[in-house]
């Protein structure tokens, strides 16, 4: 049974990533955006094999863990999922996401990740149709919808990919987070929670400016429900 360590499906929540951040100074960053009141930090993690960039690995999370209580929400961008992903737990990771081309059998691997006690999910590049994690999704506790190519950040924000969280709302009902990664600023979050997402990855909207606080709570203010 999974350790539930994300905040409960119903609520927004925005998990700023530290890809935009200033790695020379990470922890007074990351510092900086839990003080701003956000409950998560999303750790992209790639290998220059599966995306085309390196960023960082289980070390430096362990390194991390120890100057934050944020719940560290983990997007393996990576080959091989299976073989690293107890190695991030282990240093502190509380969520994995995983991409679905990456795994031979999903569903055994997710069922794996919460033997270990942590929450997972799987994830869906812009190119990667709906239909490839309809037997999975229910049984994770978020997916994660990719609205830019992975590998680098900055990038436009795709709508096309985006509105999968419409279809993927429908097959996981309320019950399992939906996470928009690419592109999520104060003009784009209206969108994705249109189409059902509650969980906003952003980087530069967030790291790209010098008020954090600012910069989340203009996203904040951004939702429709406001």
């Amino acid at each position: 049974m999974t350790q539930f360590k994300l905040p409960q499906a119903g609520t927004i929540e925005i998990s700023p990533s530290i890809l935009s951040a200033d790695f020379a100074k990470l922890a007074a960053e990351i510092a900086d955006v839990e003080a701003a009141g956000v409950k998560m930090l999303h750790l992209d993690i790639m290998d220059g094999h599966f995306v085309p960039n390196i960023t960082f690995g289980p070390p430096i999370v362990a390194k991390l863990r120890k100057c934050s209580n944020l719940v560290f929400d983990t997007h393996l961008m990576i080959t091989d999922p299976e073989k690293y992903a107890p190695r991030f737990i282990e240093a502190g990771s509380d969520h994995i996401t995983f991409h679905i081309e990456t795994v031979s059998d999903p569903v055994a691997f997710v069922e794996h990740l919460h033997s270990l006690g942590v929450t997972c999910g799987v994830t869906l590049n812009p190119e990667t149709p709906v239909e490839t994690i309809e037997a999975v999704a229910p049984l994770c506790d978020m997916v994660l919808v990719m609205t830019v190519h992975p590998g680098f950040g900055g990038q436009k924000f795709i709508d096309e990919a985006a509105r999968k969280c419409t279809r993927i709302r429908q097959i996981v009902g309320d019950s399992v987070r939906i996470e928009v990664d690419g592109g999520v600023d104060p003009t784009t979050t209206p969108t994705v929670i249109e189409y059902g997402a509650d969980t906003l990855v952003a980087g530069n909207a967030i790291f790209g400016q010098a008020d954090r606080t600012a910069a989340i709570n203009a996203i904040k203010n951004a939702y429709p429900t406001n």
